[in-house]
């Protein structure tokens, strides 16, 4: 009768937990937490539906991946001047900036819809979502204490994925309500124009809570524009262990994850609305996960959860590349909750290591490596798939993400009790 007893009671002590930390978060954090649902809605949307617009459109899977390089390029390109930008606007004003740029890009390749104003919207969108990314880390490190920072750092990403299923299973049937009223087929591009102009409603929407947050500037004299330089010059080792492994990962996460709504239509065989449907279910597997991740991180370790739950996805990639169906989609959930879960906590882990004046600039490298892997990836798989199939981008994917645990593995696991930074960890604010 104890075991029972037990467990139920440890349940409750977790959940009991999770509840003190959530009432922990500041009223910025929540303003930002609801703007995060609703623009997260929007953007599932155009997710879902962006690569299906470029094709009905006529154009082929090479113009996709073209595409989402660009954006990436640009996302790393501007990534430095981003976090310098950032700290010279302060977080909240960085933070509209981003979000009206991104609705107004998709609006322009709505109504002008030719390859010219793709790549040019696509250029704006990576420089505005570079500006978001390196906005969101430290925003949310200044506004949390340490207790419950990690969960607010996986609540964001958990309620970033079911806003994202939201917008996938909207996503999935709006091209079938548009084209009813318009009289067309729900493939046609019209239909699609149509459902990708909700995506601009949306992101406007989101922009209202941010109307009431509190503004943080950095003072003068930390927002050297050379800053970033010498941040790396100081900690050149350090920052090479931080990034590198995310590096991997976003190279090979480049090569497939763009491509996997194209992957269960061309493979598979399925529609619009099912993919969409799929999307959904995925993201809040993924939710559940990352909403998962912060009593396991309390309980084994940050890196201890990175390396054991990317290693653990690594079957189940597999299986959504090479099995039947009913074990490809299984798999598909398994994996991306498996996956993901670890990204906000090695979010935490990177911006504890770091004093209040350089979070925005690792910010900006940890977003220059995930651009960098996208900024290529996405070309060359599109190329691959129309020559070869999705088979050997599976398995390139496969051998990255192990490469890139291994080095979480090695770099912090094995040596966890060695300091990042020379005592410079960030304490608790």
């Amino acid at each position: 009768m104890q075991p029972t007893q037990k467990k139920p009671g440890r349940i409750l002590r977790v959940l009991k937990t999770y509840i003190e930390r959530i009432r922990a978060f500041s009223p910025n954090a929540r303003k930002y937490l609801l703007s995060i649902i609703i623009y997260g809605t929007a953007i599932g949307v155009y997710r879902l539906l962006f690569n299906f617009y470029i094709l009905s459109l006529g154009y082929d899977e090479a113009l996709v991946g073209n595409l989402v390089t660009t954006s990436s390029i640009t996302s790393l390109v501007a990534a430095f001047p981003m976090g310098y930008l950032a700290d010279l606007l302060g977080r909240k004003a960085s933070l509209i900036i981003g979000f009206l740029v991104t609705g107004l890009s998709v609006l322009l390749m709505v109504i002008f819809p030719s390859v010219p104003m793709f790549i040019a919207m696509n250029i704006l969108m990576g420089a505005s979502q570079g500006l978001v990314a390196v906005t969101s880390g430290p925003f949310l490190m200044e506004n949390s204490g340490e207790k419950e920072r990690t969960y607010l750092f996986s609540f964001n990403s958990g309620l970033s994925m079911v806003a994202n299923s939201i917008g996938n299973w909207i996503g999935g049937y709006m091209p079938t309500w548009f084209g009813s009223w318009l009289g067309v087929s729900a493939t046609n591009a019209k239909a699609y124009a149509w459902s990708m102009g909700i995506i601009v409603i949306g992101v406007v929407l989101a922009l209202i809570p941010f109307s009431s947050l509190s503004n943080k500037r950095l003072p003068d004299s930390e927002r050297s524009v050379f800053a970033p330089i010498s941040f790396i010059k100081k900690h050149p080792k350090a920052l090479g262990k931080l990034i590198l492994p995310m590096m991997v990962t976003a190279v090979g996460a480049g090569l497939l994850m763009p491509f996997m709504n194209l992957f269960f239509r061309n493979v598979h065989h399925l529609s619009d609305s099912t993919i969409g449907v799929m999307f959904a279910w995925g993201s809040l597997a993924m939710a559940v996960g990352l909403l998962a991740a912060p009593p396991l991180a309390e309980k084994f370790g940050k890196i201890q959860v990175v390396v054991i739950t990317q290693a653990l996805s690594i079957p189940f990639l597999i299986m959504l590349g090479f099995g039947p169906f009913g074990i490809s989609a299984t798999a598909y959930y398994i994996r991306i909750a498996l996956m993901n879960m670890s990204g906000p906590i090695y979010s935490t882990y990177m911006m504890e290591q770091v004093d209040p004046g350089s979070r925005a600039m690792v910010a900006s490298l940890s977003s220059m490596a995930h651009n960098f892997g996208w900024a290529f990836s996405p070309t060359i798989s599109g190329y691959i798939q129309v020559k070869y199939g999705f088979g050997p981008v599976y398995w390139i994917t496969i051998g990255l993400y192990l490469v890139s645990i291994a080095l979480y593995y090695f770099f912090f696991w094995k040596n966890r009790d060695k300091p990042m930074m020379t005592g410079e960890a960030v304490k608790a604010e």
